[in-house]
């Protein structure tokens, strides 16, 4: 069965036991041999690498022990029946090859096929498919298995992996000592999560997916680890405006922040929400700069604030308020956190407002946290590398501590709230995003879709991957250089499906 084009991946994600569980269900329960999901997997990846480099004429397999290792016997031998020059170096002790993929070399050197020692990559080795390690690997790389993917790495070659690349980890998207840069991956019955967050986006490539034609009622057994979100799958949320509707119908966010010298993050803040759709849009900033901040967006209504009186004020008038872009730390925004945090509407937290959080932990049931892991980790104590480590538990740990929705940015973003559904992980964005205020502009864009009638936790979907959308679609002209101004731009073309 040829695999799964990328844009239409299944939006359930699993972790590397719940997939061990499919797999068996669908041979002890349904009668699937092993060796015939094994033979079907190795089918869909050389189908895959066909597809990818039809003009391959070279392939190595570096195989490992196991069946991630019998899936790549598979495809060697299919790739000698179509005249390819093949190459299969083993990476172990081949009396050790047991099982299924004992039964998949077998089959290859009956074919003909030749299997050597693993002793280094061949200077022109075609298309690489790796099949190392699949998602039993729990440990660091060592040994030769670790020089096999150091030399992969620099073979300068296109590398197919099988299942995730060699040396990832399945559940958290953690890089095990070292991993195989792939150009493309291809995962079988169940999606592991840890392909779209942490370090996974920049080893997997392009990724692809195949059932291995298990039953559909095999994945009734096991509750999703995480649910993959999109813009195709959340714009739905938005629909279409009535055509009677006034500026009153679509909220009024209040941006609170703009210390001096740190104006523009508050004004992108609040760009975001307008062309999110919000009705009115005001920012409550410091008298520094207030008369100048709206200058060539007249659009926003700004509101110099000194003292309680006038953001209470302020207050009063609005449905939500996204707070901490600018803020700063010093007296004046910690006076404007402290009335806000308590004021009993509808919050955004972003930026510095999270690390005043930080310093003064609490719950707050109705609030949006969206930190990027050096603010998660002040948030719970924790080193920016303790976050990378799992960022599923890390978004768990923000959400039980801290109540409310939990935003935990960068690539593969997660939004765990308080709903029983597994955490949401938004497969859209790009490394262009990584740049000065975008993370301004997602803290506008949720608050405005707040305002207009979503929960925080659909909010946070829905704006996450709006935002991410959005920064692709930026992202056209290139990532290099992409600013946050970009993907302001965009939000409006693709908030209404304009292509």
């Amino acid at each position: 069965m040829p695999p799964t084009a990328t844009d239409q991946l299944p939006h359930a994600l699993y972790r590397a036991a719940q997939v061990r569980a499919l797999d068996r269900a669908a041979i002890e329960t349904h009668g699937i041999p092993g060796i015939v999901l094994m033979t079907r997997a190795g089918t869909a990846a050389y189908d895959l690498l066909r597809a990818r480099w039809p003009a391959a004429e070279r392939v190595t397999v570096l195989a490992g022990l196991g069946n991630n290792g019998g899936d790549g016997y598979v495809v060697a031998r299919l790739a000698r029946a179509d005249g390819l020059q093949v190459q299969v170096l083993l990476v172990g002790d081949p009396e050790r090859v047991g099982g299924d993929a004992a039964l998949a070399l077998a089959a290859y050197r009956a074919s003909g096929g030749v299997v050597e020692p693993f002793g280094g990559v061949p200077r022109r080795p075609g298309v690489i498919v790796d099949a190392l390690f699949g998602i039993g690997l729990d440990r660091p790389v060592s040994g030769l298995a670790a020089q096999a993917i150091a030399a992969v790495n620099g073979a300068g070659a296109p590398v197919l992996a099988i299942d995730l690349p060699s040396g990832l980890a399945a559940d958290t998207g953690t890089v095990l000592g070292m991993a195989v840069q792939a150009d493309a991956t291809i995962s079988f019955i169940g999606l592991k999560q840890g392909l779209f967050t942490g370090a996974g986006p920049d080893h997997c490539g392009a990724i692809h997916f195949s059932t291995l034609d298990v039953p559909p009622l095999v994945y009734s057994q096991e509750i999703l680890a995480a649910r993959r979100i999109d813009w195709a799958q959340q714009s739905t949320h938005l629909g279409r405006r009535r055509r009677g509707a006034h500026k009153g119908d679509f909220g009024h966010v209040l941006v609170v922040g703009g210390a001096p010298g740190m104006s523009g993050a508050a004004r992108l803040a609040g760009e975001g929400a307008l062309r999110a759709g919000a009705g009115l849009v005001t920012i409550a900033t410091h008298p520094a700069h207030a008369g100048l901040l709206n200058l060539t967006r007249p659009e926003l209504m700004v509101s110099a604030v000194a003292d309680r009186r006038t953001l209470d004020r302020l207050i009063e008038r609005v449905d939500v308020i996204a707070i901490g872009p600018g803020l700063g730390r010093g007296s004046w925004g910690r006076a404007l956190w402290q009335r806000v945090r308590g004021c009993g509407k509808p919050l955004v937290v972003d930026a510095d407002a999270l690390n005043l959080l930080a310093e003064q932990p609490g719950a707050g049931p109705d609030w949006v946290l969206t930190p990027h892991p050096g603010e998660a980790g002040r948030l719970l104590g924790l080193s920016t590398a303790q976050i990378g480590q799992d960022r599923f538990s890390a978004v768990d740990m923000l959400r039980q501590r801290y109540g409310g929705v939990a935003v935990l940015k960068g690539a593969g973003t997660l939004i765990q709230g308080q709903s029983q559904r597994p955490p949401a992980l938004c497969s859209d964005g790009n490394p262009g995003m990584a740049t000065a205020g975008a993370g301004d502009v997602l803290t506008g864009v949720i608050a405005a879709l707040r305002a207009q009638g979503l929960d925080g936790e659909e909010a946070a979907a829905v704006g996450v991957c709006l935002h991410a959308a959005a920064g692709d679609h930026a992202a056209r002209d290139g990532e290099k250089g992409l600013l946050a101004g970009d993907i302001l731009a965009a939000l409006r073309p693709v908030a209404n499906g304009v292509r």
